[in-house]
């Protein structure tokens, strides 16, 4: 692992499904044999505010649910000014980034009170506060599998793909199938192993 405690930061904006994902990867962590401890911090959510999941794993102890400022070892982001602020504050020279690449604007953009930074932007500033930036086209993706809900999967598979997470892909499927109407199986099941092709692109 890349710490002890491994401390990950899965982030985005209100509805875009962080906070399933960390829960998704904590119970399959468990199911590895690892002590684990999410955390979830929300703002604003249902109008599409900050969400915030911290989890924390160890292979001999349980850790608090909040990594501390500055030490994170990976931050994923389902939006990318998200991703951005969180670095700001969890982020250090080694942390690796991987983020989705569609902005989802907030009120104040939406309103013209704002601007919103350039894509090229946040990604040089992510680039320029972290060890490495994994920058995928997750909506993009899931739109093409049927829907953007699923762009979360699609970055859970190119966290996974990375080599980022301790724990194989056949627990993470099967929790995730275990957690899915059976209609929905196969466009998330894609859309995992879609994500897992990014990281290999990057």
């Amino acid at each position: 692992m890349l710490g002890e405690p491994l401390n990950l930061v899965i982030t985005g904006a209100g509805g875009q499904g962080n906070v399933i994902a960390a829960h998704w990867l904590g119970e399959a962590l468990l199911r590895n044999g690892l002590r684990v401890t999410v955390g979830d911090t929300y703002g604003l959510s249902q109008r599409g505010g900050s969400v915030m999941s911290h989890i924390r794993i160890s292979r001999d102890r349980r850790y608090g649910p909040l990594i501390p400022k500055g030490l994170a070892h990976v931050i994923l982001g389902l939006e990318p000014v998200e991703t951005l602020r969180v670095l700001a504050d969890y982020g250090n020279p080694d942390v690796v980034v991987m983020t989705n690449d569609r902005p989802v604007y907030p009120l104040n953009v939406i309103a013209g009170e704002l601007e919103y930074p350039e894509p090229q932007q946040i990604r040089q500033a992510l680039e320029e506060l972290s060890a490495g930036v994994y920058w995928v086209s997750a909506t993009r993706i899931a739109q093409e599998l049927g829907g953007a809900i699923v762009a979360n999967i699609v970055m859970m598979g190119t966290l996974f793909g990375a080599g980022l997470v301790p724990v194989p892909s056949e627990i993470m499927l099967e929790v995730l199938r275990e957690r899915l109407p059976s209609d929905k199986w196969e466009a998330n099941r894609e859309a995992f192993y879609r994500g897992v092709s990014m990281a290999t692109e990057q």
